[in-house]
């Protein structure tokens, strides 16, 4: 069996290699790896930034937006021979912390969890892999050009989860959302919005390609520039790109009281100057909202599965910009200029 494999915190480790088959106590399903998505985390992975390879060994097996047919699975799994289904990415710590013992390893309060693919399990990026009922997602078998889509919408659909979640302080509902960012997240978030039934904004640097056009096929507005300029003041802004300035813009543009949900992560060591005092005057003052989101719980996949499930199919398809073999997987490691979604075909 062929996985795509790395050693962590090593550069130019990435590789294609044999392997054995997945042994039985991996997970009682048994699946046919489909397809494979390469995003930002992978790519820090695969130059040595980032990731843990399961104890006593040196590799780890990539990939947690995985896509997959079930070979096998036993009587009450959930899922049967011949289903589509995704992996769940994160585990609860073994401690449990009070969230992972409520099931909430989303949440998970000490760090000890675990990902596959990510942190000291391995991933989907393989032919075949086993994983265990419980983390297992049955997707909609006309979704199987695009089911690899699965979990970067389970991210989107936590973060609008927490986002409406605080929007429930206010008697008035959400009308106007703004998406900073039109990478893979920031169109997913952009999709949820639109499904929502919300005036929906995307910022971005970009003025021409696929993106732009996504955008608009959605209904949505396409803008460039700064958020001061865009003549809006939305309710909820969902910030997809952990650029340090347009956080802080972000956080002061919306109407009050305004909800802001930060899902990009920011590179560490870049300082930026702020009016610390009058961001502050204006979050208390406007009763508005910030809050930070992470990966995903089982719920929030069933709520991707129903987003792709009512989503465009052509729509869905050019978010997918590359599509390369197994054999050539290094290639979808490298981002190209108008790349939006890289997937290896396993």
């Amino acid at each position: 069996m062929r996985p795509i494999t790395v050693r962590p915190g090593q550069e130019g480790s990435l590789r294609v290699t044999q392997v054995p088959e997945p042994p039985p106590e991996a997970g009682a399903v048994l699946v046919q790896g489909l397809a494979l998505g390469i995003c930002g985390t992978d790519r820090e992975i695969a130059v040595g930034e980032y990731g843990w390879a399961p104890d006593g060994r040196d590799e780890l097996v990539l990939g947690h937006e995985s896509l997959g047919r079930v070979l096998e699975a036993p009587h009450g799994a959930g899922v049967a021979a011949g289903d589509l289904v995704v992996g769940i990415v994160r585990r609860p710590d073994p401690v449990p912390c009070e969230c992972c013992a409520a099931g909430r390893f989303d949440l998970c309060r000490n760090g000890r969890y675990t990902e596959r693919g990510i942190k000291s399990l391995d991933g989907y990026g393989s032919e075949r892999w086993r994983i265990e009922p419980d983390y297992a997602v049955r997707v909609d078998p006309r979704l199987e050009r695009v089911g690899v889509l699965m979990e970067p919408t389970s991210v989107v659909a936590k973060a609008w989860e927490v986002a409406a979640d605080a929007l429930e302080r206010a008697y008035v509902p959400p009308r106007t959302a703004l998406v900073t960012g039109d990478g893979p997240i920031g169109l997913l978030a952009a999709l949820i919005a639109v499904q929502r039934g919300l005036d929906v904004h995307v910022l971005d640097v970009v003025t021409e390609g696929p993106k732009p056009r996504l955008v608009r096929d959605l209904g949505a507005t396409y803008h460039t520039g700064e958020i001061a300029d865009i003549g809006v003041e939305p309710d909820v802004v969902l910030e997809c790109t952990g650029v340090g300035e347009l956080v802080f813009d972000a956080i002061a543009a919306t109407a009050a009281p305004g909800v802001v949900c930060l899902t990009g992560v920011s590179p560490a060591g870049r300082r930026i100057g702020i009016d610390a005092g009058a961001l502050n005057r204006t979050m208390v003052l406007e009763n508005d909202a910030v809050i930070g989101s992470v990966n995903a719980h089982r719920r929030h996949y069933e709520q991707a599965a129903d987003v792709l499930a009512a989503a465009d199919d052509g729509w869905l398809e050019g978010l997918i910009t590359r599509r390369v073999p197994l054999d050539d997987c290094a290639a979808a490691f490298e981002k190209g200029g108008d790349d939006i979604k890289a997937v290896v075909e396993l």
